[in-house]
């Protein structure tokens, strides 16, 4: 297989395990540091076995790492640089056809709040 096919396959199958929104969210919320299952449960709104679900796809393609202490699993990224390429990403959204200011206002408030 040439060697752009097989970078291009590498990318891909790397940009599709993150590319669910709860991912994405996942992963911003890991760019200060390091937070357990419990927590990141907490702040996405959604169940301890959804979280965990995402957390094992991000896992498997070694975007973030765990810590066990006793029960509880706490989780980190192994590069924030990849939080940073998504956020500096929404900057490809802009020039697109949204569908209301609503959606605008919700990336540029995302921006702003995963910039800190």
């Amino acid at each position: 297989m040439p060697y752009r096919l097989l970078a291009a396959n590498a990318l891909g199958e790397f940009m599709s395990a993150i590319a669910h929104p709860r991912r994405i969210q996942i992963i911003e919320e890991l760019r200060s540091g390091e937070i357990d299952v419990a927590s990141l449960t907490k702040t996405l709104g959604v169940s301890h076995s959804n979280v965990s679900q995402h957390l094992a796809v991000l896992r498997a393609h070694r975007v973030v790492a765990e810590r066990r202490e006793g029960r509880r699993v706490f989780y980190r990224l192994r590069t924030v640089e990849l939080a940073e390429w998504l956020v500096r990403g929404m900057d490809f959204l802009a020039p697109m056809d949204l569908q209301a200011g609503e959606v605008r206002k919700a990336i540029k408030k995302a921006k702003s709040k995963w910039s800190d």
